[in-house]
């Protein structure tokens, strides 16, 4: 086993705070000398999984007080951790990879040590939306991530629809399991988008597949479920389309009456830009029209 690089620092007059240290995602290489040196120079480290960060300290042959903070104890911990911080406590709060708090543990920690007034000071680093924006290829100008997409299709659905209208790129973490279904919801609901899937950054078998999102979805149907971690991307909608009422009805009036009005109106909203509720209205409109006429036939 090679020798640990042992490149930090220790800053005995490190302040007093909650550090909030961003990890690598994948590459271990990709720790910032700063986060070593804070990993170093503190009184005790909270990690998501003690086993996961146990390995990256070991790298770089940092020896701390290592303690859990996960969801399952954070109710628990929390009032004690936060009592440490008063105390004057050097404290480091990370998760298994990337940026803590970004769909990990620790909102809550932060905000109640804010509210006391406590110093919390984010360390930089890896972080695995942006590292995957920065390579697929999609508009960078504006983006929202918007975490993990429900796990049953309807309420999915119901959170794209909230999306379709959003003029940013969009970025998701996605499970491999969930992955074809969710890229074919999109696809239906926020219509055939220029997007990209990127897995497993930053380690050996990385990868950037970009794509209309249904090629994606007809893709990963084919070869089956990725391995690692996953972010979707999702282009921002094109312009709005110069549609004439007239057009508007047509496409409403062609689309298939036995489906639910509302994913109808979602999808037409979607492919011309227009605002699903405007599309949903008019499509009750023309419905109620309908039902007037074959009640006087």
């Amino acid at each position: 086993m090679p020798a640990p690089h042992r490149l930090f620092r220790v800053d005995p007059q490190l302040a007093p705070g909650l550090y909030v240290v961003s990890t690598p995602i994948g590459n271990l290489r990709d720790i910032t000398l700063r986060a070593l040196d804070v990993l170093a120079s503190a009184d005790m480290i909270f990690a998501e999984d003690t086993r996961v960060t146990g390995k990256l300290l070991s790298a770089y042959g940092v020896s701390a007080r290592l303690r859990p903070y996960h969801d399952h104890n954070g109710a628990e911990v929390r009032p004690w951790l936060l009592s440490q911080l008063e105390g004057g406590a050097r404290v480091v709060l990370m998760s298994d990879a990337g940026t803590p708090l970004v769909s990990d543990p620790g909102y809550k920690l932060v905000r109640e040590a804010a509210e006391r007034g406590l110093p919390v000071i984010a360390i930089p680093g890896a972080s695995a939306p942006l590292t995957a924006l920065a390579s697929a290829g999609l508009p960078t100008d504006r983006f929202m991530f918007a975490g993990f997409p429900p796990p049953k299709s309807a309420a999915r659905r119901r959170m794209l629809e909230e999306l379709a209208t959003v003029r940013t790129t969009l970025v998701f973490f996605e499970g491999p399991s969930r992955l074809v279904d969710s890229l074919a919801d999109m696809a239906a609901v926020l219509g055939n988008r220029e997007a990209a899937v990127a897995r497993e950054l930053t380690k050996k078998f990385e990868e950037i597949r970009r794509g209309r999102l249904g090629q994606l979805a007809a893709h990963y149907a084919e070869a089956g479920p990725p391995r690692g971690e996953i972010v979707v991307l999702v282009g921002p909608p094109g312009e709005p389309a110069e549609l004439d009422a007239g057009a508007l009805d047509e496409a409403i009036l062609a689309a298939d009456a036995t489906r639910p009005l509302k994913e109808i109106a979602a999808e037409i909203a979607a492919k011309f830009g227009l605002k699903r509720r405007d599309v949903y209205e008019r499509a009750l409109v023309l419905k109620d029209a309908d039902q007037d006429e074959e009640a006087e036939g």
